[in-house]
């Protein structure tokens, strides 16, 4: 399957394209045509209803799949396999674990709150993270910024996506953020391999995976997109 040309019309089809191409964002961004948004079939995208087929399939296939989901370019949503999330997370890590972050001073204190917190409670909803955080108005800022900046950096991924249940057990509204720590969600298909190249290495093979997938593409954009 050839990423310029492929469709996506099924929850089937989305699950055998994020396996083929191994990086998969949401929405149209700055690689053109490297997106759900620009290929998957009308019916599939927006419903008259208000309904996004699209957006609910995403809890689905996290769960059957096991890839990583979250805010991991430039903010905007992307699934990632799990054959190519340990080589994103090494490379946007530098090779550090988040403790080793923290104790060289490269981690701001906001940032390991709010991680440990996840870590503590994994994986937890994001309803209840901003409660036990206190991240509400006149308690805590920025958790936006934060949890934003765990996902970029490879610390942190939603594993899940939960409906709310109303007083007679249906779901309603749309699905709630559950966010892990990627050795927690992957397990040790994560642990054993996030750390066996160098940072440098792991960027080198995700570039050079991107070049394939993207042959006509400026290889300065394909930087820019991955750093």
């Amino acid at each position: 399957m050839n990423i310029s040309d492929f469709t996506i019309n099924s929850q089937a089809d989305l699950i055998e394209a994020i396996g083929t191409f191994g990086f998969l964002p949401f929405f149209e961004n700055s690689i053109e045509g490297f997106s759900i948004e620009e290929h998957i079939a009308p019916a599939c995208w927006y419903h008259a209803d208000g309904m996004w087929e699209a957006w609910e399939w995403k809890g689905p296939v996290i769960r059957e799949t096991g890839c990583a989901y979250g805010k991991f370019f430039d903010k905007k949503a992307c699934y990632i396999s799990p054959e190519w999330y340990p080589d994103f997370a090494n490379f946007r890590r530098d090779g550090y674990d988040f403790d080793a972050r923290w104790d060289d001073g490269l981690a701001p204190a906001k940032d390991k709150r709010l991680y440990d917190l996840i870590e503590a409670h994994e994986p937890i909803l994001s309803k209840e993270l901003k409660q036990r955080g206190n991240y509400r108005k006149g308690g805590v800022t920025g958790f936006d910024t934060v949890i934003n900046r765990l996902q970029a950096q490879g610390y942190v991924l939603i594993s899940d996506f939960v409906y709310l249940q109303d007083r007679h057990g249906k779901p309603y509204g749309w699905g709630v953020a559950e966010y892990a720590t990627p050795e927690r969600f992957m397990g040790s298909r994560f642990t054993e391999a996030v750390y066996r190249r160098a940072p440098e290495e792991s960027y080198r093979r995700v570039l050079t995976h991107f070049k394939t997938l993207f042959p006509d593409t400026d290889e300065k954009t394909l930087m820019k997109f991955l750093k």
